[in-house]
């Protein structure tokens, strides 16, 4: 058994550049990473995700995926998801909502990762407070691993930063926030060996708007109308994430690290 395992987070995949520039992200890594998160609720046409590339997804090898309030964006993701086993929905959504907010994924080396997905509530669509049933999981986790990852999908920055004091003081080995698309610069570990991040960023069209088409954005604010967003077709992408080494016996973060790359899809680079 090892006695650290290094884990890669990716921010939210956006359409197909996101899938295209993760696909040839993680060809290039090789064995680097034991276990691979990403957040994949703007992985179809950038809102929610299909059946086809869950599977598309999943063959690249990530072994988890979580989202946010755009998981339910693809009506059928209502056929699919009680058979997507990778695939994590907010925990603190209503008790009867399809699918499940955590699970523990059980690596070849023996070693045990638990996985929590909740969703924030200031500035986002009404939905239940997420704090005690969090509470909760992270104890009925505990019991079967020292590892646990959250996925904090939130709006508000203070509510990100206050769930990782709160998670940290839990013994979680990290809390990454995810839904602005823009990666902050306050990768840090806290008191209690948590790794944290406000958010992780996104992997998509660079010259963009948060993935999106750069008219269409543009339009849409200064004209106040409504328009459709498009996902960018930019063949200049971005890989956002976050490199995590996580103590495998304590489950402390031992170093948490920023990925930024951009790189030209058509130059093979």
């Amino acid at each position: 058994m090892k006695e650290n395992i290094n884990i890669l987070f990716l921010g939210d995949l956006v359409g197909r550049p996101g899938r295209q520039s993760v696909a040839r992200f993680l060809e290039h890594s090789g064995n680097k990473y034991d276990f691979i998160i990403a957040n994949v609720e703007n992985a179809s046409h950038g809102f929610g995700l299909t059946e086809k590339n869950y599977h598309e997804l999943d063959a690249m090898g990530i072994d988890a995926m979580t989202s946010g309030n755009h998981i339910w964006d693809k009506k059928e993701i209502f056929n699919f998801i009680y058979n997507a086993d990778k695939l994590l929905r907010p925990l603190n959504y209503p008790e009867g909502t399809p699918g499940i907010g955590s699970k523990i994924f059980e690596l070849s080396e023996g070693v045990s990762i638990g996985v929590i997905n909740i969703q924030g509530t200031v500035f986002m669509s009404p939905i239940v407070p997420p704090w005690e049933m969090l509470r909760a999981e992270i104890q009925r986790i505990q019991y079967k691993t020292p590892i646990i990852l959250i996925d904090i999908h939130a709006e508000a920055t203070a509510e990100k930063v206050s769930c990782g004091y709160i998670a940290d003081r839990l013994s979680v080995s990290g809390i990454i926030g995810t839904h602005t698309h823009i990666q902050t610069a306050d990768e840090r570990i806290l008191e209690h060996g948590a790794a944290y991040i406000t958010d992780a960023g996104f992997c998509g069209a660079y010259n963009s708007v948060i993935g999106m088409e750069i008219d269409d954005s543009v339009k849409r604010l200064t004209t106040c109308l409504p328009v459709k967003f498009e996902v960018s077709p930019n063949d200049e992408v971005q890989i956002n994430g976050i490199e995590l080494n996580i103590n495998v016996k304590t489950g402390y973060a031992l170093n948490i690290k920023r990925i930024n790359e951009v790189f030209s899809l058509s130059r093979g680079n």
